[in-house]
């Protein structure tokens, strides 16, 4: 039986993720800040751990506590939706500490287990505005294009030990907390800048249309269970239809 570890499981792609893999007969370590077993469906197959990606010694004791895993899914992330000059630079480091350390941190402290077997799957959760940036979200896209960059390279170290990356680029998923949590963020901080508030307005508007091609939990869901079992499957993996459509 296969084991994933997920990282991020308490909402949107982390927990429609961990439900997926538990539906098709993996084994799912779900880790979480605060671990509810109310989110996902009782199951012997199902460990619950505490995790905080921003802290080695939570990733190191979660590592620890899950055991072996084949595939760890690095999917842990915050949003961040402001001009440059009203991000104030704690929030900067916060995004980078989350998106990229994070992952980072994870990974580092997987990989002697993966070697040790030559034999292990990395799966980083990046974004689609990596491949057409948009306005108001530069650090978070720096955030997250910088794990492209690292994610490519790291790929060509870990190959002649066994050991596989992906990447899965979301589009934008109206159906998580993520956008929310973004914006509930942008009003304790003070809102957009005079300067960009016009602008800013409609870009939100834009983003909202409801014509406009969307990525759901589940398409997200889909391309990591692709990621962990085809193994010709490619580095890049777009989830969602805005994302696919960005893709080609």
């Amino acid at each position: 039986m296969n084991t994933v570890l997920i990282t991020g499981c308490s909402s949107g792609f982390g927990l429609d993720t961990a439900r997926y893999f538990l539906d098709r007969g993996w084994k799912v370590i779900a880790t979480m800040r605060s671990p509810r077993s109310d989110l996902l469906p009782a199951s012997d197959r199902l460990t619950l751990l505490p995790l905080d990606v921003t802290s080695d010694e939570s990733v190191r004791n979660a590592v620890e506590a899950a055991g072996p895993i084949d595939v760890l899914v690095n999917n842990a992330g915050i949003g961040w939706l402001n001009a440059l000059e009203g991000t104030p630079i704690d929030v900067t480091r916060s995004v980078f500490e989350t998106n990229t350390l994070g992952t980072m941190r994870m990974i580092d402290a997987v990989l002697p287990q993966f070697r040790e077997r030559k034999a292990g799957l990395i799966i980083n959760v990046t974004s689609s505005v990596t491949m057409k940036p948009l306005p108001l979200l530069s650090v978070y896209t720096a955030s997250k294009a910088a794990v492209n960059a690292f994610t490519e390279s790291l790929a060509l170290e870990l190959a002649p030990l066994g050991i596989a990356v992906k990447i899965v680029l979301p589009g934008a998923a109206p159906d998580t907390s993520f956008g929310s949590t973004a914006l509930s963020r942008l009003e304790e901080t003070g809102g957009f800048p005079a300067p960009y508030a016009a602008f800013a307005d409609g870009v939100i508007a834009a983003m909202r249309t409801p014509e406009a091609p969307k990525t759901l939990s589940s398409d997200v869901a889909e391309a990591i269970w692709y990621a962990a079992n085809e193994a010709s499957a490619p580095m890049r993996i777009p989830a969602g239809a805005d994302a696919i459509a960005l893709a080609q």
